[in-house]
């Protein structure tokens, strides 16, 4: 079943940001409406009819307490998450009398965000399951390009599967779950071979000893540069740069 969203808050890096994780990470929500302040919020839940609403408590105009009060004496009843600040904790104690069903602590992880959603429509909603096996291999594809174009940005720095999963939004076994069946290689592997393939650039250009190219690469022990190297490559950094390869 198809659900629809609305995400309300006046803050446009969390309303934008939150919109554009959830419409990349899942296709639960049908529509996915923004709103920048109380009123705005209203006017979208009284013109589309929501089926959930990520509500801030403080927004310009209206409230998230005033939203819900108007929402409700519209005849409208969708679910509500609220989002809130530690000095706004009694907004939302209000919010959650008058019928939130969830409280979220600003800042909030656009992930945590998702699976509360995502918890809530299946709870609601009825749990959808991937129509095919193929459905379930492009999410997972789209996850390892994202992964992959993350890496690619910051391959340099001291960069763990914790940190690649976090960043795509899933956990770091699922991840490397996804690179074994999509890239038939583990995390580090793939890194590695990042690590060497911009490592053989510098080499060809020749003006930069090894250990200057295995720290500009992320390695952060030449030793263990030139032995990852040999693996890849199958020759050593002196051998590659000589013209061997």
């Amino acid at each position: 079943m198809s659900v629809k969203l609305l995400v309300a808050d006046d803050e446009d890096i969390i309303r934008r940001g939150t919109a554009k994780y959830i419409t990349l990470h899942t296709d639960r929500f049908d529509k996915i409406y923004e709103a920048e302040n109380g009123q705005e919020a209203i006017d979208c839940i009284l013109k589309y009819q929501p089926d959930i609403i990520l509500l801030d408590v403080q927004m310009p105009l209206k409230n998230g307490i005033d939203v819900m009060h108007e929402t409700a004496k519209a005849g409208l009843h969708p679910i509500v998450v609220i989002l809130s600040g530690y000095d706004e904790f009694k907004y939302a104690q209000q919010a959650l009398k008058y019928g939130a069903k969830e409280y979220l602590l600003k800042p909030a992880r656009a992930a945590d965000i998702l699976a509360c959603l995502n918890r809530l429509a299946d709870e609601y909603f009825g749990k959808e399951e991937p129509d095919t096996i193929e459905e379930e291999s492009r999410q997972g594809s789209h996850l390892v390009a994202m992964a992959r174009e993350y890496i690619a940005e910051h391959y340099t720095e001291n960069l763990a599967l914790t940190d690649v999963a976090e960043a795509v939004g899933i956990s770091g076994g699922y991840l490397s779950t996804l690179f074994n069946q999509e890239l038939k290689c583990g995390f580090v592997d793939y890194l590695n071979r990042v690590r060497i393939d911009r490592a053989c650039c510098y080499l060809e250009q020749n003006y930069l000893k090894n250990y200057e190219i295995a720290y500009k690469v992320g390695f952060r022990d030449e030793k263990y540069f030139s032995k990852v190297f040999k693996k890849v490559k199958g020759m050593s950094p002196k051998e590659y740069r000589s013209g061997k390869r």
